[in-house]
């Protein structure tokens, strides 16, 4: 558990103390969770709608009581912060003339895996004036994953099929999540992109040792999610090799990353003994 540190100066990549921001606005989702876990609550002067969100949030339940706005330009100016994280491009332009006045403006990297989460840390805990708790958030995430263990996946396929019949492929949290625990990823194998539509009749000829879906989507009657139930793919499957993770664990690489990975760890250890 992340334990909150007080402000004592200026530490190292950190703004000094005096000069720490006191009204942070988030306006990315991803950007959420890490506010939620460095920031002092006072700080927070706004997140995003989609911070309360549990299938979207891993901190959904923190961020209940926490302000929030629909990322409106309008809105941010009201709220005169003093530090703005990813604002999106329309929004941007609105928001120049906080810029004129010496507010901050930060951007998330677009880097997928535990080196682009350390990344994303170091860089938001120092402009909040907090680089101690980003090394602790950092420390804490290595420290999960190092528990984890051997790797159970031992080189055996796995497809992350979403909804509408998406194959989550290369480059992204996913393809990371699956290589850290051994498995390789099918639309690796069959050289498809970050994301690309597969029809179920050829997922199932592909004939991946494991399918992993979004936890939501077991109880769920949408028609958008009925690809991933279909009785076909449960057939071709063996018992215990259809994974789920929630939703809210791989929209975003930060503090809930190491538990998705010991999810999907655990899920196929017990997978294994049912034989």
């Amino acid at each position: 558990m992340l334990v909150s540190l007080p402000l004592l100066g200026a530490a190292p990549g950190g703004v000094p103390a005096a000069t720490a921001p006191r009204r942070v606005v988030s306006l990315n989702m991803c950007a959420d969770q890490l506010v939620i876990a460095l920031a002092d609550r006072s700080q927070i002067a706004a997140l995003t709608e989609w911070a309360r969100d549990p299938d979207l949030s891993f901190y959904a339940d923190r961020a209940r009581t926490l302000p929030f706005t629909h990322r409106s330009a309008e809105e941010v100016l009201e709220l005169r912060p003093d530090l703005v994280i990813d604002a999106p491009f329309r929004t941007r332009a609105v928001l120049k003339p906080l810029k004129a006045r010496g507010v901050k403006m930060i951007d998330l990297p677009h880097n997928d895996g535990v080196d682009g989460i350390e990344e994303s840390i170091r860089l938001v805990a120092g402009a909040l004036g907090h680089p101690d708790r980003g090394e602790a958030l950092i420390a804490s995430i290595r420290a999960q994953l190092a528990g984890i263990g051997a790797q159970p996946g031992r080189g055996r396929t796995a497809a992350y099929y979403q909804r509408q019949g998406y194959l989550t492929g290369t480059g992204t949290l996913v393809d990371d999540m699956m290589a850290r625990v051994g498995l390789v990823n099918l639309a690796r194998k069959l050289g498809r992109g970050e994301l690309s539509q597969l029809p179920l009749e050829q997922l199932v000829l592909a004939r991946p040792d494991f399918v992993v879906t979004e936890d939501g989507t077991r109880a769920g009657e949408d028609r958008s999610g009925a690809m991933v139930r279909h009785p076909l793919l449960e057939e071709a499957l063996r018992p215990g090799h259809h994974l789920y993770i929630p939703q809210a664990l791989t929209v975003c690489g930060g503090p809930g990353y190491p538990r998705a990975v010991a999810m999907l760890a655990d899920q196929i250890r017990r997978a294994d003994e049912r034989k």
